[in-house]
């Protein structure tokens, strides 16, 4: 049963989005070491380096026949000046062609954030966020979205427009099925959520309508918020919440974004890191997370829905640790399963299977690639 609109973060009774066998509805009974394991294949987009070490905000797309991936890249912290946008592209979503800068360096003391890769009109887009200081969220950021595109003849990424002021996404636009208009979400420096609807006519084309504020909802932090249609004008949406409660928030909109109900509080545990979700093939929902907060962002979950509201399985993705190689060095050791994070996932399919983005210790960008079939016996 979905409830919006409760005065407070803390409904009576948390909205029920996930339903395990075992567990049921508690996700404190969870038995995270007794879950089924995802078997897959992993590869290496880009390994640790000694410059522009920080790597995170993985995006992936297939594209005129290969696979793209795009990634935050920049010093050894992250969102500081000097961050760049890179890209990789690829045959098989595992081995990886020589990655290479999608943005350039930025204007002195300014930064890029990757926010996703479009594709519109039969062109390829690759967004990112243009910021000034450290981090995109504060005061005189002089936050803006952007778009580049991938040029064919000259084999190399062309600065297109900005698409909006003061604005950070999450993922890259998705069609609304009724409207056709292309919709995203936004946060503005201060944290405070809205969506951007239209984008049809051109890529500045775009309306923003709110859908919760920073502080609106008490005990609630909005951050890096995903939704997916579920009928008619209905938008399902999920959050990611900063203010500690380790649970996913849930809200609805039912006229294709112009207006939502207030986010309330789930059953569903998160490890305060960022989500994301799509519907497959098969006709189930997917959605990959850092699902165990005891572990903080150490492994990586994938849940399965058949209506697109509840999610009934959960399995942890058993993705190897990297061969200790020269250029880790000392540095082995955090690179290890069960010890290095494993986080900020982005997926597509492609040919029956699952490839799934991610970062690991913030330090290397990897594809992990998980059988369909293997996530149909789930559910069996």
């Amino acid at each position: 049963m979905i409830v919006v609109g409760a005065a407070s973060a803390f409904a009576v009774d948390p909205v029920i989005v996930l339903d395990l066998p075992g567990s049921g509805t508690d996700p404190d009974a969870i038995d995270y070491a007794g879950l089924p394991t995802l078997p897959g294949e992993r590869g290496i987009v880009r390994p640790y380096g000694d410059e522009l070490q920080f790597q995170l905000h993985n995006y992936l797309a297939f594209w005129k026949g290969r696979f793209w991936c795009a990634w935050s890249n920049g010093p050894v912290v992250e969102d500081v000046p000097g961050q760049e946008v890179w890209y990789a592209t690829s045959d098989d979503g595992l081995t990886w062609n020589e990655p290479a800068t999608l943005t350039g360096p930025p204007e002195e003391g300014h930064a890029y954030i990757a926010r996703g890769l479009w594709e519109r009109e039969g062109e390829l887009l690759a967004l990112a966020a243009y910021f000034k200081g450290k981090g995109a969220f504060g005061v005189d950021k002089e936050l803006v979205l952007q778009a580049w595109a991938w040029d064919e003849a000259s084999g190399a990424w062309q600065f297109r427009e900005k698409l909006f002021d003061n604005a950070i996404n999450n993922f890259a636009p998705q069609r609304l099925p009724n409207s056709g208009d292309w919709i995203l979400t936004r946060r503005d420096s201060r944290f405070n959520v809205s969506v951007l609807v239209g984008g049809v006519r051109s890529l500045t084309d775009w309306q923003s309508f709110p859908v919760v504020g920073v502080r609106d909802v008490e005990g609630f932090r909005p951050d890096e918020p995903i939704f997916w249609p579920s009928g008619g004008d209905t938008l399902f949406a999920l959050y990611r919440d900063n203010s500690g409660s380790q649970r996913l928030f849930h809200s609805l909109s039912q006229d294709g974004g112009k207006t939502w109900g207030r986010p309330v509080m789930t059953n569903f545990p998160n490890a305060t890191s960022k989500l994301y979700s799509l519907k497959t093939s098969r006709g189930y929902r997917v959605l990959v997370s850092n699902a165990n907060p005891k572990l903080a962002r150490r492994e990586l979950h994938l849940s399965v829905s058949r209506d697109g509201e509840v999610f009934t399985r959960m399995a942890r993705l058993d993705i190897p640790a990297p061969e200790q190689t020269p250029n880790l060095g000392k540095l082995w050791p955090k690179f290890r399963k069960g010890v290095a994070s494993l986080q900020y996932p982005h997926m597509i399919e492609h040919d029956e299977h699952l490839y799934i983005a991610f970062s690991r210790y913030k330090w290397q960008t990897e594809v992990f690639r998980v059988s369909l079939k293997e996530i149909d016996e789930l559910l069996r």
